[in-house]
Parts: structure tokens; C-alpha cells; sequence
């Protein structure tokens, strides 16, 4: 039974037809969860009903019906947010983009033209028709377009790429009062007025519902290789990393890893790891439109690798190769999911990452415990897992997580790299970013949306 009294619900098949109005229990369960942690993950309100917009416009008239009863609104994207983002925590309306998945390639000016339900895949696969590549892979496929730029997702690819912002020419968002915004355009430059598109890109869902993007394109790489360094010394592996980054060298990718997590994750998925040698790796992915400049980088990081004392380097262009070395590397966080209390994307300057590694060993030892760490070492965003302890309690699992947090802090980092904020930082905002950020937050919010009704519970802590 919903929440929502009839004459709201009346209203809202109205705007978008009965069809696309859930209000059955079990219709409605696949919407309110996401793939936060058990142990961070906020119990859902059950009293909702999900709404399945088709336009910008049936968008607006939704939130005007919401806004109109001061019913909060939960926009629902692919469900792979880490932060419990997405989660109804209040009754109301949960709304998915899922219908809005049209995404339409201008080839001539290099743009996708893509609504906010469609997924990475989808936008890859329609850009890849045209010869075009949107080079960002901000992790799951699943992942909707509107989900990845309000969360502002970054991936193993912003070394070199950057993450969504960079790619975000414009926007069409409906505001929590029902205004539709169009901002920005095709064009690579544009100075015309405040950028609003800017304020909204990461905000989470807080201030207005993103509903089609333009995003900026790029000729196909022609020529891709990826190269596996191990060592046996994880002070080598990083010595290579820095001599990498900070000789100019600019991979696609830059990732690190020892043996425990990536045999975890080739078991998971029935595989089994192809290098033998070295206990910890430096995996570097390339892509280059010349095939001379590709070869030539693969000469540099073998010379710099074996300088620096690394074991046999594993190099290869073949293709189901290079799938298979990604897949096994894409499925850590999988491999690790069912034993996972939180998974932390603390991120540290580029020089530091060696050192906030060495902290989060020492803290192993403290504990007594493993902490799954890996992460995208071109741009410091490292991964912990907490994992769930056998005998240790919610309180000391908190408490582990804190004390990755406060390595991640004493060397100039932060708490958060690609994940956000959502719910389950939500505590830690007033302390690490202080009381003006949290009042200059609260006042935009109230001016966007006066009745608090969009994401209600997250982002911004209760007063």
C-alpha cells in the first residue's frame, strides 16, 4: 500500500498515464537499493511509488505535483552508486529515467546528444556506429548518463581523459520546482552567463534533475596496448608510477594492485591470472592514433620498469588480451561485494599515494586484518575495502574506516575522489569541509528548491 494519498497518485498517472505509475510492493523493491555496502546503506522507505517519466516535460509536470504537496522525489538512475545516493530514506516518489535512453550522434560536430536513462554502454556503443569514442569509462556500463554527471563519475581513465565534467558541453535539467533549464551548448566554448551546468554537474541530485546532456566526442584511438609490471617490491612499484607520471608520460590508464586482490578477482570470474612473477603491479593501458608513437611508449615504460628493478614486463596489443586483463581488473570491486561493510575512494596527491599506502598497512597490522587496496595510481584515487571482520562490531569497523580516512587526510587528501557524498558520507561533510561550506550549501538548496522535496536526507547534513 502507498504512502501517497490517491488524489497525488491520480495526478501523477495523469501526467505520464497508469502504465507508468508502480505502486505494487513487489514492482517497487528493485528500486530501493543501489550498490552501496550493507554496512553504510540506509534502510529505504518502503512507501513509495515509482514513476517512469518519457520527457523533459513529463519530468517537470512530475516535480510540479510533488512540489505542489511537499512530497519528497528520488531520482533513480542505473542503481550503481556507491553512497546510497539513489535510496528512497523517506516516502514519496521515486523517479526513473529508465524510459529517456535516446541518445543521437552529430558525427560532424563530434557530440552525443544523449538523455539522461541511457547507459555508458548504450553512448559507447551508438558513438562507436560513427567512428567516435567517448573516452571517459567511468566504471559500470549499466551506469545512466544523468547518474554519471550528477555524481560527477571518474574512472581509471582520468589520467588521462578526465572525468565527466570535462566532457559535458550542456545540459537540460527541470529544476525541483518544475522550470526546465537548458544550459550551455554544442560549442567547445561558451561564456555566456553564470555556468549553472557546472553547479549541477555533481551535485548529486540535490538541486535539479538532469534529463539530456550534450557530451563532447573524439576520433577513435587506432592503436591500443596494455602493459602488466610486477615486482617484488612494492617501493619499485611506485618508484616506476612517479618516474611515469612525472616524467610527462600520460597513459590512458595507470592502475595498481597486488597478487591477493587480482587472484581474487580472476577466481570470481573462473580465470586465472597470466603473470606468474612479482607479488604487487603497475598495470599501464595506452591508446594512441599513431602506431609509431604507441611503439615508442611501450619502449620508455619497459625502460623505465627495468631501471627501477621490476620483474619481466607483460606487454600485448591483441585484443581479447588486453579484454581479458581489464575484465579481471574491472571485477576487483565484485570479487570483494559480498564481504564488503564499505568500500572507501579516499584520494591522495599524486606524490603521496605510496605513503597513504604504507599507512593502510600499518593500520592492517594494528587490526590484525587485510584491507583490500587498489585503485587508479595516475591520479591517486585508491580503493579500500573494510571488510566485515568476523567478532568485530559496526563501532570498530566504523572506526577502521576513519582511520583510513584520517591517513588519507594527514597527507593532503580527501575522503572522496568519484563516489560522492550521498548518504553515507553525509556525517563526516560539517567536520571536513566545515560550517560556511554546509550554510553556503543549505542556501542554495533553499533557492532551487524551496520545499526541500528533491534528495531529501542527503548531501547536506540536518541542521
Amino acid at each position: 500500500m502507498s504512502a501517497l494519498p490517491q488524489h497525488i497518485i491520480s495526478d501523477l498517472k495523469a501526467v505520464v498515464g497508469d502504465q507508468w505509475v508502480v505502486v505494487e510492493k513487489r514492482a517497487i523493491e528493485r528500486y530501493l537499493y543501489d550498490e552501496t555496502a550493507y554496512g553504510v546503506r540506509p534502510q529505504p522507505a518502503a512507501e513509495v511509488v515509482v514513476v517512469k517519466p518519457g520527457s523533459t516535460e513529463e519530468v517537470a509536470e512530475v516535480l510540479k505535483v510533488a512540489n505542489k504537496h511537499k512530497v519528497p522525489v528520488y531520482v533513480r538512475g542505473g542503481g550503481t552508486g556507491l553512497v546510497g545516493g539513489a535510496i528512497p530514506t523517506k516516502p514519496g516518489i521515486v523517479v526513473t529515467l529508465e524510459r529517456m535512453d535516446r541518445v543521437v550522434i552529430d558525427s560532424e560536430n563530434m557530440v552525443a546528444e544523449a538523455e539522461a536513462g541511457a547507459t555508458l554502454g548504450k553512448l559507447i556503443e551508438e558513438a562507436e556506429k560513427h567512428n567516435l569514442m567517448f573516452p571517459a569509462h567511468p566504471g559500470d556500463e549499466g551506469a545512466s548518463i544523468g547518474g554519471l554527471i550528477a555524481c560527477n563519475a571518474g574512472g581509471s581513465r582520468a589520467v588521462k581523459t578526465g572525468v565527466m565534467r570535462n566532457y559535458v558541453l550542456g545540459l537540460e535539467v527541470v529544476l525541483p520546482t518544475g522550470e526546465v533549464l537548458k544550459l550551455g551548448a554544442k560549442t567547445i566554448k561558451n561564456n555566456f552567463g553564470y555556468n549553472l551546468a557546472h553547479l549541477l554537474i555533481g551535485s548529486e541530485g540535490i538541486l535539479g534533475v538532469i534529463t539530456r546532456a550534450y557530451l563532447r566526442l573524439y576520433p577513435k584511438w587506432s592503436y591500443a596496448a596494455t602493459v602488466v609490471i610486477p615486482f617484488d617490491s612494492r617501493v619499485n612499484a611506485f618508484r616506476v608510477a612517479k618516474k611515469l607520471l612525472f616524467s610527462g608520460f600520460i597513459p590512458l590508464a595507470l592502475e595498481y594492485f597486488d597478487r591477493r586482490v587480482i587472484e581474487n578477482s580472476a577466481k570470481y570470474l573462473g580465470l586465472q591470472w597470466p603473470i606468474k612473477e612479482g607479488e604487487y603491479f603497475l598495470m599501464v593501458m595506452l591508446a594512441e592514433p599513431l602506431e609509431d608513437v604507441l611503439f615508442l611508449e611501450l619502449e620508455y615504460i619497459d625502460r623505465v620498469a627495468r631501471e627501477e628493478g621490476s620483474l619481466e614486463p607483460f606487454a600485448t596489443q591483441r585484443e581479447d588480451e588486453q579484454k581479458t586483463l581489464l575484465k579481471i581488473r574491472s571485477e576487483i570491486f565484485s570479487s570483494l561485494k559480498s564481504e564488503t561493510f564499505d568500500i572507501l575512494d579516499t584520494t591522495v596527491p599524486l606524490g603521496n599515494v605510496d605513503r597513504f599506502i604504507e599507512k593502510i598497512i600499518d593500520i592492517e597490522r594494528r587490526y590484525g586484518i587485510w584491507l583490500p587496496v587498489y585503485g587508479h595510481v595516475g591520479d591517486g584515487n585508491v580503493h579500500v575495502h573494510v571488510l566485515n571482520y568476523q567478532g568485530f562490531s559496526k563501532d570498530q569497523l566504523e572506526k577502521i574506516a576513519e582511520d583510513v580516512y584520517d591517513a588519507a587526510l594527514m597527507l593532503g587528501g580527501v575522503i572522496t575522489g568519484e563516489h560522492g557524498i550521498g548518504y553515507a558520507r553525509k556525517k563526516y561533510v560539517k567536520k571536513l569541509l566545515g560550517s560556511a561550506w554546509v550554510e553556503t550549501m543549505r542556501k542554495l538548496k533553499a533557492a532551487l528548491d524551496p520545499n526541500n522535496i528533491l534528495n531529501p536526507d542527503k548531501v547536506i547534513p540536518e541542521e
